[in-house]
């Protein structure tokens, strides 16, 4: 199986839609990409979830850090992944145990047994190797 991601208007749709979205391999250093996109999700206007197992029971950006998805209550709109290609199986069995609706793995990041899991658990809602920010940026142009 090959992955494709979801046509443009699909994807800004999954944004639209969305109001919480859990950032998985958040840092609470500033300079790494994950804080910085968080940061900027939380501008605009969408409540972020910090998932790091490291870092559990703390705060980033003012939200409370959660171990896994399966500890953050509620219901989550999009998961945004910041682990490496080689951690997404493991994060896509995670995701599979929850109700949240949109597997995202941000830029550089992909893997074909990711996406064939999730698919094989009829949960088709996935984006890889594409930025959140610059999809959001789209929105607004």
């Amino acid at each position: 199986m090959v992955f494709h991601n979801p046509k443009q208007e699909q994807i800004v749709a999954y944004l639209k839609d969305a109001k919480r979205i859990a950032v998985v391999g958040l840092s609470n250093k500033e300079e790494r990409t994950s804080y910085q996109i968080a940061k900027l999700l939380q501008e605009n206007g969408y409540e972020i979830i910090p998932v790091n197992p490291v870092l559990e029971g703390q705060e980033i950006l003012g939200e409370k850090v959660y171990k896994d998805l399966l500890s953050v209550p509620g219901k989550i709109d999009i998961v945004d992944v910041f682990r490496r290609s080689e951690f997404l199986p493991e994060v896509a069995e995670e995701f599979i145990q929850t109700d949240a609706s949109v597997f995202w793995a941000q830029l550089g990041l992909e893997s074909e047994e990711a996406a064939e899991l999730l698919k094989n658990a009829g949960r088709n809602d996935i984006i890889m190797n594409r930025c959140i920010k610059i999809e959001l940026s789209k929105m607004f142009s």
